[in-house]
């Protein structure tokens, strides 16, 4: 009877220890892509703070050349009364005139220019922000995928080894979404967890 029970013995302590392979490969691998993608992420944020800042410096900037150009108006709307007032040509009325309007041309333009520029900042952040959102999403999903493989590893249970590999799953799909830059985004758990 000893040999049915050492036979027994042995077999539970093969089946376990194919269990704690499965369990040290599968955090190895979460890890390992864990690793990665937080690298990307981390590069990515940075970008993210960059484009912020340029849109933010971009529509200081455009603001401070309405200001310009509001002044450039009150100096022409005061030299055109000035000229209406006095009813007569004067050659430094109209060159103020004729100054103040090609300013203000000049600020049209540029300001245009800033507020497609700053605009242009702005979507260059949105969609680093749509990738950022897929590497939380993965990085959330693996972090959970690795609590439940040492709860694993600790109870022995195969239904918290699967449901982790399933986490896994999501987080991988996630991961190779924002490494590959495609448009898989879950934007109803985006939103939840932001």
């Amino acid at each position: 009877m000893d040999n049915g029970n050492e036979a027994s013995g042995n077999g539970d302590a093969r089946a376990r220890s194919r269990f704690n392979n499965w369990i040290a490969v599968s955090v190895a691998i979460v890890s390992a892509f864990l690793g990665v993608t937080k690298i990307k992420d981390d590069n990515i944020v940075q970008a993210m703070l960059l484009a912020k800042s340029n849109a933010v410096d971009t529509w200081s900037e455009y603001q401070s050349k309405r200001i310009k150009h509001h002044v450039a108006e009150l100096g022409l709307n005061s030299a055109l009364a000035l000229r209406s007032v006095t009813m007569k040509d004067s050659t430094e009325l109209n060159g103020q005139v004729q100054s103040y309007k090609k300013t203000i041309g000049r600020y049209d333009s540029e300001e245009q220019e800033l507020r497609q520029k700053a605009r242009g900042f702005e979507k260059e952040y949105d969609a680093l922000n749509f990738r950022d959102d897929q590497f939380d999403l993965s990085d959330a999903a693996l972090s959970i995928s690795l609590a439940m493989l040492a709860v694993a590893a600790l109870t022995c249970k195969r239904w918290l080894l699967y449901l982790s590999w399933g986490f896994a799953g999501f987080g991988f799909v996630m991961g190779a979404a924002g490494l590959l830059g495609l448009p898989l985004h879950p934007n109803w758990l985006a939103s939840l967890l932001s």
